[in-house]
């Protein structure tokens, strides 16, 4: 919290109203960090600086007894009878003695503080004062040639924070180091573990709020051709109706890259394929398997060769498929 004589309105920086909620301050804080954040405007000193007074304001406005002894305090800031001012008579609050003033202050016994700096100590709950002579004029008040400065003995709340990550599967599995931008503007380098699952919590140590921990809750995103179903992995692998007919080697994609598998000759579309140990990792040793199904696909366009072939095909064939169906 600042002393009197740097007092900054933080609803001012943050753009905000007194009767902001939290989630507006924190809508306001994450858009105008990501305008002014270092990464985004470098050597910009002025940014720098105005990132910092961004997060400032925030750490006080986003914590509800912060904000309340903040409050409280700056309700005082530009009241009549203070430093430099005639100390009002006994019985009358400090500063302004209108209806307003003492309907607002009502709660306050301003008699029982010799003069504003005692009062400023009680607001604060400011149990050190440190008075020196002949100091600089800017670090605190004066009164006379005695220069009374204060220090807020109270250390920031340490807070965790959560943040969502969504990542493709083939990160999921390799894992390695991904550098991330959080919503606040941070960048941050995280070694990412590999084979992680969707609802799996990453941990990162004092990369919260005030040394507190940043923890990462991980979303793995859906991929267009496999499908994780526990440590197995499933995906649909075409085939040409000659390959199903003749069976043979052919290649399939894989998150370790293409290996070569075995079809067996007259394979039918929908059968299950197994191929072992190519699946999600369960531990440092030990994997699922890659289930492939076959789908048989024919062309929709030929080559005149190829429309010939499957003419004659046609004509000597000895298979019946709708043979018993009555």
């Amino acid at each position: 919290m600042q002393n009197l004589q740097n007092y900054r309105d933080y609803y001012e920086i943050l753009g905000v109203s007194k009767d902001a909620t939290n989630e507006e301050i924190k809508k306001v804080y994450r858009r105008l960090a990501r305008q002014y954040h270092p990464d985004v405007n470098p050597g910009n000193k002025a940014a720098e600086e105005k990132f910092k007074e961004i997060n400032e304001a925030y750490d006080v406005l986003s914590d509800s007894t912060k904000r309340a002894q903040y409050d409280q305090f700056s309700n005082f800031w530009k009241r009549k009878g203070f430093p430099g001012k005639q100390q009002p008579s006994k019985g009358k609050s400090w500063g302004d003695s209108s209806k307003s003033s003492r309907s607002a202050n009502q709660d306050v016994d301003f008699d029982k503080y010799p003069d504003f700096n005692r009062f400023v100590d009680s607001v604060l709950g400011n149990n050190e004062r440190k008075e020196t002579r002949n100091s600089t004029p800017n670090s605190g008040f004066r009164v006379g040639n005695t220069k009374t400065s204060y220090t807020v003995n109270s250390r920031p709340t340490k807070r965790d924070i959560e943040a969502r990550l969504t990542i493709p599967l083939e990160k999921a599995y390799q894992g390695g180091n991904e550098r991330i931008r959080l919503e606040d503007g941070r960048s941050l380098e995280v070694n990412m573990p590999p084979g992680m699952v969707t609802g799996q919590t990453i941990r990162l140590r004092d990369q919260g709020i005030n040394g507190g921990d940043l923890y990462l809750k991980i979303t793995v995103a859906s991929h267009p051709f496999f499908r994780l179903e526990g440590s197995d992995i499933h995906c649909q692998l075409p085939v040409t109706p000659s390959e199903a007919v003749l069976g043979g080697q052919v290649e399939s994609p894989t998150l370790d890259g293409l290996v070569k598998m075995n079809l067996p000759p007259g394979v039918k579309s929908g059968q299950k394929l197994r191929l072992a140990n190519k699946g999600y990792p369960i531990d440092k040793t030990t994997r699922g398997d890659q289930l492939v199904e076959i789908q048989i696909v024919t062309p929709k366009e030929l080559t005149p060769q190829e429309r010939e072939l499957y003419e004659k095909l046609r004509q000597i064939e000895t298979f019946h498929p709708r043979a018993n169906l009555i």
